[in-house]
């Protein structure tokens, strides 16, 4: 079992940045693929980033290429998404994931964090 707790989140401006962390509470951490997803409201659950346990290699959604940056640090059992040149339409609720391959698929990710808001105002 592996808790994630997602923090960062918040309001910014158009154009912005924010980083959003997650935090990992099991030291396997490093044996995971981890990903980002976000859901804004009445809409399904997508797809953001995700990163290779090795963290050789990182996928993104063509919505946030160029402009979000997913990281890792596994000694500290924890994973990032920096947000550079944030639009409106990136507010959402963002949730860390931990799975066992990567994938764009929120159903193939075992572990879930809580979520935490980003609100993008123009």
């Amino acid at each position: 079992q592996v808790q994630l707790v997602e923090s960062g989140g918040g309001l910014a401006q158009a154009g912005g940045s924010l980083r959003l962390s997650c935090a990992a509470s099991r030291r396997t951490f490093s044996t995971y693929t981890m990903g980002w997803f976000l859901q804004a409201p009445g809409k399904e659950r997508d797809f953001v980033a995700a990163m290779s346990r090795n963290g050789d290699f990182t996928y993104y959604s063509d919505s946030v290429k160029g402009r979000f940056t997913i990281s890792r640090d596994d000694a500290k059992n924890t994973m990032y998404l920096q947000m550079n040149s944030l639009k409106p339409e990136d507010t959402a609720i963002y949730y860390c994931a931990a799975g066992p391959r990567v994938t764009y698929y929120y159903v193939d990710y075992d572990y879930w964090g809580q979520g935490t808001q980003v609100t993008v105002s123009s």
